[in-house]
């Protein structure tokens, strides 16, 4: 991948894996230039597919910004960040970084559940 662009500068993904936290989920907001779509798409199901095998990983879902923006966001649910981390610092995955196209950039972030009275609970 060409860039990873933090959603908070202060506190970029990097930082966030050292957490141990459990039931979290990774946000990943992806820009991208419209030709790229579909071998970005295509380099991300590869590295779906890897996830899926990993301990701790639950599940995942993309999204496609609605209209002409080819903004994707991914969401995808771990057991912990320990689990996660195992994942995101794993040679295979960081090998396959290189397959996305130039213009792709990521901006990743990890989030806990929270309980908001009557409406959601954590």
């Amino acid at each position: 991948m060409s860039l990873m662009r933090p959603m908070d500068p202060a506190f970029p993904i990097d930082r966030q894996i050292g957490i141990d936290a459990s039931a979290i989920i990774l946000i990943n907001l992806f820009t991208l230039d419209k030709a790229d779509e579909q071998a970005f798409l295509d380099t991300w199901q590869a590295d779906a597919a890897f996830m899926k095998r990993q301990p701790g990983f639950i599940s995942t879902q993309m999204h496609r910004a609605v209209g002409e923006s080819p903004a994707y966001l991914n969401y995808a649910v771990w057991e912990s960040t320990a689990d996660f981390r195992a994942a995101f610092s794993h040679p295979e995955f960081r090998a396959k970084l290189s397959a996305y196209p130039s213009s792709a950039v990521a901006s990743p972030h990890l989030f806990q559940k929270v309980a908001v009275p009557g409406i959601c609970v954590a």
